[in-house]
């Protein structure tokens, strides 16, 4: 392919894999949220048709699918798309809290819009279209270099410790009673700071592909145990159309996850690099 130093295919899957399972987790956990929130608002379907096209779109280029001419085209629209809609999103959420009595306060973000959640649309639009740009066999996305992978593990670096600060809000609200509650506070953070080491330097420490790997299986994990949360409320399973909504948010884990796998395609493509 034109434009790297040798065809890139395997980091573009692994990276439209993660960015399909984000996209994933933004559809089921918006739609419940949202749901709750009793459709309020007209806007609030746009994360979820944003994020069921993302699906479709990436999941078809981590299976292998060649993404060209007016289909790569409308995938590309599609990410940009859900960059613009978590955006907007992110400002209704701010919006949502600072109106509320008191403004800006540790009970108003505990209790009302989550902050971060829209940003993981942003997440999933960004990796996307890596993604599909990296599938096209281009070095750049935009002004952005691709080549060297150094940029895309930066952006999953960060995307990590944001999440994982949202992990700590919740948590907190919940008062770490599990111990198992103090994991995704701990572990994605030492794959965030590793993966930003590599990002800065260029080289790849020894650590960082465990911290990943690991912060990838406690996606699945953390969701396993929001299942059993939610089998601990009241009439369990039975009464699944309350507390299924009340919580924990079984979908939100698997963002760790996706992101993480993300990350393992810039570890490869920085490999890729330095190789060749």
């Amino acid at each position: 392919m034109p434009g790297l130093p040798q065809p890139s295919d395997k980091a573009a899957r692994l990276i439209a894999g993660g960015a399909s399972l984000v996209a994933s987790s933004v559809l089921a956990d918006a739609g419940i949220e949202h749901y709750r929130g009793s459709f309020e608002n007209r806007a609030m379907v746009l994360p979820l048709a944003g994020s069921a096209l993302s699906i479709l779109t990436d999941t078809r280029l981590a299976l292998g699918a060649r993404a060209s001419g007016g289909t790569g085209a409308l995938a590309m629209s599609v990410h940009a798309a859900n960059v613009a809609i978590g955006a907007a999103g992110l400002g209704f959420h701010v919006y949502n809290i600072l109106k509320q009595p008191g403004g800006f306060t540790f009970g108003n973000v505990f209790y009302h819009a989550p902050i971060a959640a829209p940003a993981a649309l942003m997440v999933a639009g960004t990796l996307g279209a890596t993604a599909l740009a990296l599938g096209k066999g281009a070095s750049r996305l935009g002004p952005v270099p691709l080549a060297s992978g150094r940029s895309l593990a930066g952006f999953a670096a960060f995307a990590l410790a944001g999440t994982s600060a949202e992990a700590a809000v919740f948590h907190f609200r919940g008062a770490y009673h599990n111990p198992f509650m103090w994991v995704p506070v701990v572990v994605p953070p030492i794959a965030a700071l590793a993966l930003g080491k590599a990002a800065v330097t260029g080289t790849v420490g020894r650590i960082t592909n465990p911290a990943l790997t690991a912060t990838a299986v406690l996606g699945f994990a953390g969701a396993a145990f929001h299942a059993y949360g939610v089998s601990r409320n009241m009439g369990g399973w039975r009464n699944w159309r309350q507390n299924l909504i009340v919580g924990p948010p079984i979908p939100a884990p698997p963002s760790f996850t996706g992101i993480a796998i993300a990350g393992l395609g810039a570890l490869l493509l920085m490999r890729r690099f330095a190789r060749g």
